[in-house]
């Protein structure tokens, strides 16, 4: 693996001012709904599916889910270079990063759970071209101009739950002119294949009892208030031009949608 210097990493942090403590004197009832909606969630990722946990949702995939995580992280490394400097956002214990690393000059994983941060800690040697940061996607701390490839995979854009057009703006912010950021969701044709894993992680006891009923259009329901939807073509067009971006749709695998923008 590819050695990055620490001046480098240290570079790319943003000095963040001083926010102003004034505060907005009306905050509107859904706001505040969906602001306790994304806490339960990152507490989700923090306390129930992170670390050990979260690598036991992948051991228990099927060989089709394997397939299908392999064919997003095959397009993924289409994309990058040898002196590509790459984000990968809800990295968790850094489960693609191994795959990345041989391939760039250095890999960043940025997550909100710090278990699933020192976790993946110990899976890479010190000196290694592989770094992890704990770090909200809502706010990024890093430098304007500071990644060659951005990557927000596995339906990361939906499972954040943070507002996607923002996200969109900050991953293009972080980008250097020329960049390329990939944002991938479940094809519909993968419907079955994910609902049964999800189910299988339902059973392992990582995820509440699915709540059948509920369930349905692209849209897993958990019983203890966890939820997974997904993103249509249309919309995702939609919110790249909102964004102020021009992107493209790729399907790969009949498993992903893609989003890209470069």
């Amino acid at each position: 693996m590819k050695t990055a210097a620490l001046s480098d990493w240290n570079c790319w942090i943003k000095i963040c001012s001083e926010k102003s403590s004034k505060q907005d004197s009306i905050i509107k009832i859904s706001a505040q709904k969906l602001l306790r909606k994304r806490t339960d969630l990152l507490k989700y990722y923090d306390k129930i599916l992170s670390g050990k946990a979260l690598r036991r949702v992948y051991e228990l995939a099927s060989p089709r889910v394997v397939q299908y995580l392999s064919a997003e992280i095959e397009f993924a490394a289409s994309f990058i270079d040898n002196n590509d400097i790459v984000l990968d956002t809800g990295s968790g214990y850094g489960r693609i990063m191994q795959d990345l690393s041989p391939l760039c000059k250095t890999v960043v994983g940025m997550d909100n759970s710090l278990v699933s941060i020192l976790f993946g800690r110990k899976m890479f040697p010190a000196e290694s071209n592989v770094r992890f940061c704990q770090m909200d996607a809502a706010e990024m701390g890093f430098k304007d101009s500071s990644f060659d490839v951005v990557l927000c995979l596995q339906n990361g854009i939906s499972a954040f739950k943070v507002e996607s057009i923002e996200l969109i703006r900050e991953c293009v912010r972080i980008s250097k002119p020329g960049g390329k950021i990939l944002f991938s969701t479940y094809s519909e044709k993968f419907w079955e294949e994910r609902l049964d894993w999800f189910r299988a992680q339902a059973e392992a006891n990582l995820l509440g009892e699915i709540d059948e009923k509920a369930t349905g259009n692209g849209k897993i329901v958990c019983k203890d208030g966890f939820s997974a939807s997904t993103i249509d073509p249309e919309e995702f067009l939609a919110m790249g031009k909102e964004a102020g971006v021009t992107g493209e749709i790729v399907e790969v695998d009949e498993s992903s949608l893609f989003y890209v923008i470069s």
